[in-house]
């Protein structure tokens, strides 16, 4: 029996009009392969580049983010989320924000001796290192490339804050680290959600684990003592607002303590792969989807304002953030802030130890 094509999430890989690239091909097979009539088309083949930059911490000034620094030991992401915001920067390597982004993926593998260097810098004031904040770092191909574990061994040898957004359970592969990390006030992990429908969460996020196994990860971090929220992100009207009590109620069963949700947002190239998922997996509501996102995006596919393009706005916006905050309260979550200690930070020990510290 022939072998069935790995899902993914775009429907398309067209290249982004901002830059007036080429449209790409999906890859070679497709191309030259002609398969026989409900014989499956050769897979699609994950590529990774190793990319080599001078520095590895991201720094931000957005007044609606709450951190200001952040570490991406990938570019892409394999779990082939529709709806990630991430996908347009793909566009800046001339590669497409459809296929080409959960597909030709970029690895860093200096990321642990760069981010080194960088905090061994005089006058380097550590805050909360966010590490998932563009792409997955426990996306499948950090299994082998163990660039995110490299990350985590640095920042706890230097006693630096640290917090982690994922849709990995691979996350538990790193207990060891975070939980004495966590000990001392020094990190947190987002295990992100969206859906307890196995068979949505495959077409929303084809290669994304499970929502159980995702449930088990919040639960295995938990007993460990780490600080655990749970993302709720992004709520699509029409086709996942319905879950949001139940979300927090198995969060809190996990043994979250906290929880959040955004509405889905649709900047640049995002706008028209959704339209095209939605056409494809949704036809019977596109048109319902869309008008419900506008009206939370002030009329737009996507607000790109500072405070309002987190919140959404309108009546849909205000009763989605009341049933969330009436079930927060309801399971117990949210009663009080994660505050990480940095404090304990110690710049790495140069080329002679600490003999000279």
């Amino acid at each position: 029996m022939a072998k069935t094509r790995p899902v993914r999430g775009a429907t398309h890989n067209r290249a982004s009009d901002r830059f007036n690239l080429p449209a790409r091909a999906i890859d070679d097979d497709w191309r030259d392969v002609q398969p026989v009539v409900d014989d499956p088309p050769p897979p699609l083949r994950t590529s990774v580049t190793i990319e080599r930059p001078r520095t590895i911490i991201s720094r931000n000034a957005s007044p609606d983010i709450p951190f200001d620094r952040s570490i991406n030991p990938y570019r892409g992401c394999e779990h082939g989320c529709i709806y990630c915001f991430a996908r347009p920067s793909h566009a800046f390597h001339d590669l497409s924000p459809g296929l080409d982004f959960e597909s030709r993926l970029f690895a860093k593998p200096d990321a642990a001796a760069l981010l080194r260097a960088e905090l061994s810098r005089p006058g380097y004031v550590p805050k909360p290192m966010a590490l998932g904040t563009n792409t997955d770092p426990y996306q499948p191909i950090e299994r082998d490339w163990r660039i995110t574990r490299g990350v985590l061994e640095v920042l706890a040898e230097t006693g630096h804050p640290v917090t982690i957004t994922t849709k990995s359970d691979r996350v538990v592969r790193d207990i060891d680290l975070l939980a004495p990390m966590a000990a001392k006030g020094l990190a947190a992990v987002c295990l992100s959600i969206t859906s307890l429908d196995p068979r949505l969460a495959a077409t929303l996020e084809p290669r994304a684990p499970h929502p159980e196994r995702r449930l088990a990860a919040v639960r295995r971090l938990a007993e460990a003592g780490i600080p655990v929220y749970v993302s709720i992100a992004p709520v699509i009207p029409a086709i996942t607002d319905h879950e949001v009590e139940a979300l927090v109620a198995r969060a809190a069963e996990a043994g979250a303590a906290h929880a959040f949700f955004l509405a889905v947002r649709l900047p640049h190239e995002v706008a028209p792969l959704f339209r095209a998922w939605l056409d494809e997996h949704f036809p019977d509501r596109a048109s319902k989807v869309m008008a419900i996102i506008r009206s939370l995006r002030n009329g737009r596919d996507n607000d790109p304002d500072f405070h309002s393009r987190m919140k959404g706005s309108g009546p849909w916006a205000d009763l989605l953030r009341t049933r969330f905050q009436i079930a927060c309260r309801k399971h117990g979550l949210n009663r009080e802030r994660i505050g990480l200690r940095g404090d304990l930070f110690r710049p790495p020990a140069g080329p002679q130890g600490e003999l000279f510290g």
